[in-house]
């Protein structure tokens, strides 16, 4: 007998069930798609943990790459360097890191978790909290990166800034972090040409917390 010979409710309740999962826990069909996407963001929610292990920690670093020279005054070399891991209300979707150089408290990383990954701006901040003219500038990840080790290249909006800043040079930047849980923690710029700045931080040896950085 085929379906044509049925009462139709049988045909159609024949036909339905041709099409219906072979079980209750048949996964959908996206599950692979949606699975790829996780394991593609997963190291950035490993990164994100790692650095929140430390909320409420300070750190002292030193300069260990910073070429080619500055010309002029360095605004780092010579002056104490401290990270401050803070803002870790919502640790899991955003970090507020600030980077204090000497009494200078104007810088402030923040680490957002976005669909894709990772964003990294640069908050410049002036002593009475007003905002640089230079600020919130960095980037996204463009790759899944480590656990261990993220890059932001410039975004769009950073480059516009700097044409419109004068900073010619800094349309081309890549900025990454590191970070050994419990041992150390590195802040890196670089761009084509040759131009690298790191500083490295102890996580073995926390220091005392700085005041909070100009404007938070």
């Amino acid at each position: 007998m085929n379906a044509s010979s049925l009462p139709l409710a049988a045909a159609l309740a024949l036909a339905l069930a041709a099409c219906s999962p072979s079980s209750p826990d048949a996964a959908p069909a996206n599950a692979p798609a949606d699975a790829a996407a996780a394991a593609e963001t997963a190291p950035a929610d490993a990164f994100l943990a790692a650095l929140a292990r430390h909320c409420g920690q300070a750190f002292e670093g030193r300069i260990v790459a910073n070429q080619p020279p500055p010309e002029g005054e360095d605004p780092f070399e010579g002056r104490t360097l401290v990270m401050h891991v803070r803002g870790c209300d919502d640790p899991a979707r955003e970090l507020k890191v600030p980077f204090h150089v000497g009494e200078d408290r104007s810088r402030t990383w923040v680490l957002t978790r976005t669909d894709a990954g990772l964003r990294l701006k640069h908050d410049h901040r002036h002593e009475d909290g007003s905002e640089d003219a230079v600020t919130m500038y960095g980037g996204d990840t463009a790759a899944p990166g480590t656990a261990q080790r993220q890059e932001f290249p410039v975004d769009a909006e950073s480059v516009a800034l700097f044409e419109r800043e004068g900073l010619n040079a800094s349309v081309a930047n890549t900025w990454a972090m590191e970070i050994e849980p419990e041992r150390r923690f590195l802040y890196e710029l670089s761009r084509p040409g040759g131009r690298l700045f790191q500083v490295e931080f102890d996580l073995t040896a926390p220091v005392a917390a700085p005041p909070a950085p100009w404007g938070h």
